[in-house]
């Protein structure tokens, strides 16, 4: 996994709570700010329909605003896709990678993800 997501100013530590992993159901997705020391790190999760969860920075590589900036629905209906509600760039749910659009070519940079015991989602650790 790329560190890319580590030069934003506000990335958040490893361990950093997220979200409880029931509340992201498999086939949906989540656009939501992390509070942390150092700010709000945008942050945009999906659960594969194969019940994995992801997480990206929220931010589209053509323009980088935020994939949900017109709308919440950012997940295709086949749950295969995110799709930036500004310009309709395509990325890959599973790895991030830019499949069409203003997106071609470039991908969403993707945040480590961990299950805590007490069943949150947490910002994990990049494995080097």
């Amino acid at each position: 996994m790329s560190h890319a997501w580590q030069s934003y100013r506000s990335a958040p530590p490893p361990g950093t709570p997220v979200i409880e992993a029931a509340a992201l159901r498999p086939g949906s997705s989540r656009c939501l700010s992390v509070e942390s020391h150092k700010g709000r790190f945008p942050l945009l999760l999906v659960r594969l329909a194969n019940g994995r969860p992801r997480a990206y920075v929220n931010a589209c590589p053509h323009q980088y605003l935020p994939l949900d900036q017109q709308g919440p629905r950012v997940l295709s209906e086949d749950g295969r896709q995110l799709i930036c509600s500004s310009h309709q760039a395509r990325f890959c749910a599973e790895s991030g990678a830019g499949l069409g659009g203003p997106g071609a070519g470039d991908g969403l940079d993707a945040v480590p993800l961990e299950v805590a015991e007490n069943g949150w989602l947490v910002i994990g650790a990049d494995a080097s």
